[in-house]
């Protein structure tokens, strides 16, 4: 059991998710399936297990997060906004060219995002570089960086991979989206990756598989990582794509899909929230 407040965090969840699903809207096209079932990870990394401050974004010893698969840049977005780097109402200007929070990523636009990812298979190599000038500084600052399991089919990943292990990156915690499905089905059948805790160890990864939608599991993860030195850790998140929402779960219409009014609704209701304010 994790010494962080679980409660808290499976809270801070829930508002993630609801954030996510205002920055769409009713049928408005969005990568929500990817983002809600990255939402507990999110919430337990920002809640709970790094050290930033919303007041102040650019404090040097802050932990850093890259989101690689930066195409569901809404769950980013949803957990800087809730911690308070910028206010709700951005989510009106969701992907309009006035509005701080575009499709994916950008640093120049959106306080608290650390690089601009989308191009997928790059994030692994930013977060590794970020790691190195970090040690080469002093600090001990982490950088947490998201993989989609549809994106390790990318070879740069795999590089990094390499490179983390040879420069003993213990400062480097990558973690794996493992939803088990991309935009057109299921990743077995179209680029099958597995076995990954096998292929990530060998590598020199220290890797562990949990429940990636069960925060307790993910925090008591994340804590035994710093027990962990010499090497770079991966965190296999096993999760439902379209998590918390009946009718997007493992349904790969919704990786990038729209939610019909009643859906809204309905997904209003299970998150129990009140109206945008």
């Amino acid at each position: 059991m994790s010494r962080y407040d679980v409660a808290k965090v499976e809270e801070a969840a829930r508002a993630i998710r609801w954030n996510i699903v205002q920055m769409v809207g009713p049928n408005q096209k969005g990568h929500l399936g990817g983002s809600l079932s990255l939402a507990d990870v999110v919430a337990a990394l920002f809640f709970s297990k790094m050290r930033h401050d919303p007041k102040n974004p650019h404090w040097p010893d802050r932990d850093r997060f890259i989101l690689s698969k930066g195409h569901v840049a809404l769950v980013q977005y949803a957990a800087l906004a809730e911690c308070g780097y910028f206010s709700k109402r951005e989510f009106l200007k969701f992907k309009t060219l006035g509005g701080i929070l575009q499709g994916h990523p950008d640093l120049n636009r959106t306080p608290g995002v650390e690089a601009n990812t989308g191009s997928l298979g790059h994030g692994l190599s930013i977060a590794c570089g970020m790691a190195a000038g970090l040690r080469m500084e002093g600090r001990n600052s982490r950088v947490y960086c998201a993989l989609g399991d549809g994106e390790i089919a990318e070879g740069q990943v795999w590089e990094a991979a390499l490179a983390a292990t040879h420069y003993k990156l213990d400062n480097v915690i990558a973690i794996l989206d493992r939803n088990c499905l991309q935009a057109t089905g299921p990743i077995a059948t179209r680029f099958n990756t597995n076995p990954i805790v096998e292929k990530w160890q060998s590598f020199g990864w220290h890797a562990v598989e949990v429940d990636g939608n069960d925060v307790s599991a993910v925090l008591q993860a994340l804590d035994d990582f710093d027990e962990i030195t010499g090497k770079p850790k991966i965190l296999i998140a096993c999760t439902v794509k379209g998590a918390g929402l009946p009718f997007a779960e493992n349904n790969v219409a919704f990786h990038n899909g729209s939610m019909t009014t009643e859906q809204f609704e309905t997904a209003r209701r299970l998150l129990g929230a009140a109206a945008l304010v």
